[in-house]
């Protein structure tokens, strides 16, 4: 499978495994079944409130396409909502995140949202879409090419030495609630600076801590070490976490 190496803005290298064209598609396929049911949901809430009934046509496509607007923006609400997946995404395990090291913003999705039209519905099948994955080296199409983006892959046969996770305890209890504030990613860029940074760079645990204090709005007990501080967070990500992954 192929990879691309994100440099983080703490000047950081973490190495992603890039979702491949099947995952993209069985995500899209899910996203689209998902869409049809509400859609069929609709249409029967429609009839039930006798909105089929309405004479003047303008009406009755006005009520529709109401109806009709999460759909429409189902994909960008989504992404934006859900930190670069849909509901397909998160099922197959893929999200899009940002090739600069930087957290993706509401423009980036636009963009892709907003190149839909060209990679997958200019025509009857995503031609255009599936050539520029297929043929660009981050897997990207248009829209990801535009927007500074690539959908990689979450699934990972490492070990926990490698992952975010960390070994607790059945006695285990959390000390920072306000860790769910951090995604993913971040507790992996901290585990990643932690691991790189300790016992050689206090300087950079020192700056670690205060940017994990800015994020998750704490503030370490005096007598905490930095390094002490720095795992309980990531204790307390694995507790809060563990059971939605």
């Amino acid at each position: 499978m192929n990879t691309i190496q994100i440099n983080t803005t703490q000047n950081v290298n973490i190495q992603f495994k890039l979702a491949g064209l099947g995952e993209r598609i069985l995500a899209a396929i899910l996203d689209i079944l998902i869409l049809l049911g509400y859609m069929y949901m609709m249409n029967l809430l429609a009839a039930a409130l006798g909105f089929d009934n309405i004479k003047d046509r303008w009406s009755k496509m006005a009520v529709y396409s109401v109806f009709m607007l999460p759909v429409f923006f189902y994909t960008l609400t989504t992404e934006l909502f859900f930190g670069g997946q849909t509901v397909g995404k998160k099922i197959m395990k893929i999200r899009v995140i940002k090739i600069d090291g930087y957290r993706a913003s509401f423009s980036d999705y636009f963009v892709r949202w907003l190149f839909r039209i060209v990679d997958i519905w200019l025509i009857i099948i995503p031609i255009i879409g599936t050539l520029s994955i297929i043929l660009s080296k981050s897997n990207q199409r248009i829209g990801g090419i535009s927007s500074g983006t690539a959908v990689v892959s979450l699934k990972n046969d490492v070990t926990i030495n490698s992952t975010i996770l960390q070994h607790l305890e059945n006695s285990y209890k959390p000390t920072f609630p306000s860790v769910i504030k951090l995604t993913d990613r971040d507790a992996q860029i901290i585990k990643n600076i932690y691991k790189d940074a300790n016992h050689k760079d206090k300087e950079l645990l020192i700056k670690l801590r205060k940017k994990i204090e800015g994020i998750i709005d704490v503030k370490k007990d005096e007598n905490m070490r930095d390094d002490r501080f720095i795992i309980l967070v990531l204790k307390d990500y694995t507790y809060f976490t563990q059971d939605m992954t």
